[in-house]
């Protein structure tokens, strides 16, 4: 039973600490995984790249994990955050949060209908698969993964370069609210 007095949360004109700690985090991530893709795309067989791209898939797997982590604490504290800044914002960071979640999903199809197993840290993720490979499932990842990855990294440097042009009209707060819960 709500007691008398109870009231709803306001938005903060900041976002948590647990927001901001996963937003920082998935940026780092994420520029660690475009830098095996573009070694990749750009340097082929190349050492850099027999460096760099074992390391995508278990990335791309750790970005889901924290995609879900950042998604689940956003909701449970959605009455808590800034109200988006516009509608644009909205559809900006909707489009953002398909793709960090298609991405991935679209890349482990790919790797269970491959048949082959799916390592990431040390630990068993998918068993690879006996019998036939699933090529519906490899057709998805061949035709729409790497596609869909260079979408939104274009929809990324988009969010940065809308912070910076909010920033340039005298609207600091776009950024300062994802910085620290103090002015």
């Amino acid at each position: 039973m709500k007691k008398m007095f109870e009231t709803t949360p306001l938005p903060s004109d900041r976002y948590d600490a647990v927001s901001r700690t996963l937003h920082w985090l998935m940026a780092l991530v994420f520029i660690w995984i475009y830098c095996t893709a573009v070694a990749h795309y750009l340097a082929s067989d190349s050492t850099l790249d027999k460096l760099l791209w074992p390391y995508h898939k278990p990335t791309g797997l750790l970005l889901l994990v924290l995609l879900i982590l950042r998604a689940s604490w956003n909701l449970l504290h959605r009455h808590k955050r800034p109200p988006s800044v516009n509608r644009w914002s909205s559809i900006g960071h909707g489009a953002l949060y398909v793709l960090m979640l298609l991405i991935p999903v679209i890349g482990l199809l790919r790797q269970y209908g491959s048949g082959r197993e799916f390592l990431a840290f040390g630990l068993t993720i998918m068993e690879g698969l006996e019998g036939e490979k699933v090529q519906w499932m490899i057709d998805l990842g061949r035709d729409f993964h790497s596609e869909l990855g260079w979408t939104m990294l274009v929809l990324i440097v988009g969010h940065v370069g809308a912070v910076f042009m909010h920033s340039r009209r005298g609207e600091p707060q776009v950024l300062r609210r994802m910085f620290s819960r103090r002015a």
